[in-house]
């Protein structure tokens, strides 16, 4: 029998149980809410059913190995994030999560930082707040709290409607060729559409989501543009291409960038991944009490191909 912590109440049943039965799919979850084998204060009950703190939850004992459950992350993955945690107290944690490594498995991947991180802390419960793409670097915040992921998410969903305090959210890039001085700001809609294969691509496009981004040169470096980005939407793959949407695409992006300048950045100062990295992200808890600023620094392979651009 599991008591429902005061910090779960409103939680959906389907989505405490995953968080209990860690590794199991949401086809096991189903199947034993729906046969009845899972009880709420002695009673049968639905998987959207909406929780309350102090609620028994009965769970019946599940072999995670038989129902798929899927190898544990590789001691040296689960090294790295121990190593990449940047910041932590009661209610959150933020990893400065390393270039290549996704937020989160599925669609062939089968360890991302959260399921390695739950790996790492067992006995917390952790849920992911937002996503990097797997190709960034830099700040990925994991609450530890409901309240502070219920908190953290309605702060995103401000940054959504372009003018609510939201989260500040600031990123370190090298863009291509030339920008001019000062802050250029990109208003630009985007859409995400689906290539054949089913891969994502988003473009700039008047029916699309409102998208605000403002980029600053810091510095020049080997004919480029070392930039600082603050975005105020939180789109996907923003960056990448309202920086392609001004012609001057993001450096090593191998899907909205330039292919040629992208193969003399890796030969002359052997850059080989995007270079884009969420730095520092600002917001306050607590309805403004509690306030908070996250920094991860530059990824030392990026910090590289800056000293060798010169």
């Amino acid at each position: 029998m599991v008591r429902v912590p005061e910090d779960r109440a409103g939680q959906r049943l389907d989505n405490f149980l995953l968080g209990q039965l860690k590794g199991a799919p949401k086809s096991l979850i189903y199947k034993i809410v729906r046969s009845g084998q899972v009880r709420v204060n002695g009673g049968r009950a639905k998987a959207e059913t909406r929780l309350e703190g102090g609620d028994e939850v009965r769970i019946p004992p599940v072999r995670l190995a038989e129902a798929g459950e899927k190898t544990p992350p590789p001691k040296g993955l689960l090294a790295v994030l121990e190593a990449a945690i940047v910041f932590e107290d009661a209610r959150l944690l933020a990893l400065n999560k390393p270039s290549g490594l996704a937020s989160h498995g599925g669609s062939g991947i089968s360890h991302g930082a959260i399921e390695a991180m739950r790996a790492l802390r067992p006995r917390e419960s952790l849920e992911l707040v937002h996503r990097l793409d797997r190709d960034t670097s830099g700040l990925l915040i994991i609450a530890k709290k409901r309240s502070a992921l219920s908190e953290l998410q309605a702060l995103l969903r401000e940054d959504d409607a372009v003018d609510g305090r939201g989260i500040a959210k600031r990123y370190l890039t090298l863009l291509v060729g030339r920008m001019p001085d000062g802050v250029m700001s990109v208003d630009a809609p985007l859409h995400i559409g689906l290539r054949q294969g089913g891969e994502r691509h988003v473009q700039v496009n008047a029916g699309g989501k409102p998208s605000l981004s403002h980029f600053r040169v810091l510095e020049r470096r080997g004919g480029h543009s070392y930039c600082e980005v603050r975005i105020e939407t939180g789109r996907t793959h923003q960056i990448r291409v309202h920086a392609q949407h001004i012609g001057h695409p993001v450096a090593g992006d191998d899907k909205y960038g330039d292919e040629a300048v992208n193969k003399r950045l890796r030969d002359q100062a052997g850059l080989k991944r995007l270079f884009l990295h969420a730095a520092s992200l600002e917001f306050a808890l607590d309805g403004g009490r509690a306030e908070y600023l996250l920094e991860a620094p530059l990824a030392p392979e990026l910090v590289e191909v800056l000293d060798r651009l010169g």
